[in-house]
């Protein structure tokens, strides 16, 4: 039976080229980046060199790169920094959108609880945002805009350059997540007007608990860990020397084949869609037009996503119904009730994210075993059942 890795915004394989980059790091070039000696400043010259690389990847300064323990830890420190910034100068208004990760929301609704007011953006319309409606809510006590750069679970990416000279007109600070972003789309952060950027190792081929967060030089930083002077006194702990130059490898090899791989992944997502589509009452989440490269996300209605994904997994094809980090909840995706999906619909998502590392043939054993899953589901279903027999209307 073919097997075939389709939850590839979850985690992806680690990529020879990032092993290999590690490998020297774990016993050869084991010292502390922080020691005097001739062995901890050698490893300081490894730590300097993947800090190069991930700020060439983004279009920075090698001193503009924190480096984290993943795009959480970057959220958190990015957007309690510009809190505390902002409380100073008595601006206590934020603004974010309604599909947000969990690393970005609950933060925010921590803040809501000290007095901070948050504007979450409708997101409904086309399964998107637009820079007029970040505009239309800046406010004189604005002082942070913090928007995903593109969806995890609907794969829509947003506006980020029309939003950035938004905010940099407005005067107001502006940061993204992009953590499904960084390696799959062309990402310049002075073009684009960003001013602070969280991405995670982990989401384009490098390793798990590593990330990093792009902070524009003078924006003030509040710690999130406090303990030593390591990242210029702003995240304490000794790097993680294997796993940041695992990921910089990870990162430059994603830039430098980016055009390849988007064009390549971008025509397995089309395919998916095409054919996904053929499925009767089933509809397509997510901007159509701005969306990632290897992102295919679907509701059918009548089904039940949990038994859709276990019936998948013994037909060889590993997927998801939204985020990897709420895959336990009985509740339907935040996500998809604010893109205006009913429950009894969310419910029945399946999201299909590829990477460089799938194939045709992997798409044609998607394309074959869905369909017949849905329906093996759909004849299950007393839901369904009634649908059919005109006791309840189709939604989709």
């Amino acid at each position: 039976m073919m097997h075939v890795y389709a939850d590839n915004a979850a985690t992806t394989a680690m990529s020879q080229v990032a092993i290999d980059a590690m490998t020297p790091y774990f016993n050869k070039i084991y010292g502390n980046p922080s020691s005097l000696h001739s062995v901890g400043q050698e490893a300081k010259e490894a730590l300097d060199a993947a800090r190069a690389t991930v700020a060439a990847c983004l279009g920075c300064e090698p001193r503009e790169i924190i480096f984290t323990s993943g795009g959480s830890e970057a959220d958190n420190q990015a957007i309690l920094s510009a809190a505390a910034y902002g409380k100073k100068k008595n601006k206590t208004h934020i603004i974010t959108t309604a599909f947000e990760h969990h690393a970005v929301l609950h933060t925010l609704q921590k803040l809501e609880k000290e007095g901070f007011t948050v504007t979450y953006l409708d997101v409904s319309k086309g399964h998107n945002i637009t820079a007029q409606q970040v505009k239309d809510a800046i406010r004189e006590d604005t002082c942070l805009v913090t928007t995903m750069y593109a969806n995890n679970e609907i794969g829509s990416v947003l506006p980020i350059s029309e939003i950035g000279a938004v905010c940099k007109e407005a005067g107001v600070t502006f940061h993204t997540d992009a953590v499904q972003a960084v390696g799959h789309l062309r990402i310049h952060v002075k073009e684009q007007n960003i001013d602070m950027l969280s991405l995670s190792g982990h989401k384009f081929h490098g390793p798990k608990g590593v990330g990093a967060l792009y902070v524009r030089r003078g924006l003030p930083l509040v710690n999130v860990i406090e303990g030593g002077a390591q990242e210029r006194g702003k995240r304490a702990g000794t790097e993680n020397l294997p796993a940041i130059c695992g990921m910089a490898a990870a990162m430059k090899d994603a830039c430098d084949h980016m055009d390849e791989n988007m064009s390549r992944v971008a025509a397995m997502r089309d395919r998916l869609i095409e054919g996904l589509s053929r499925i009767p009452h089933s509809a397509l989440n997510g901007d159509p037009v701005n969306r990632l490269p290897g992102n295919v996300s679907f509701c059918f209605e009548g089904i039940e996503g949990e038994s859709l994904l276990l019936l998948l997994d013994m037909k060889g094809v590993c997927a998801s119904s939204g985020s990897a980090c709420t895959s336990g909840s009985l509740d339907p995706s935040h996500v998809l009730l604010a893109i205006g999906r009913v429950h009894d619909v969310a419910h029945g998502s399946l999201r299909l994210s590829l990477s460089e590392y799938n194939t045709q043939e992997e798409v044609d054993h998607i394309l074959q075993v869905v369909p017949e899953v849905v329906a093996y589901l759909r004849n299950m279903s007393p839901v369904w059942r009634d649908l059919q027999d005109g006791k309840r209307e189709y939604i989709l």
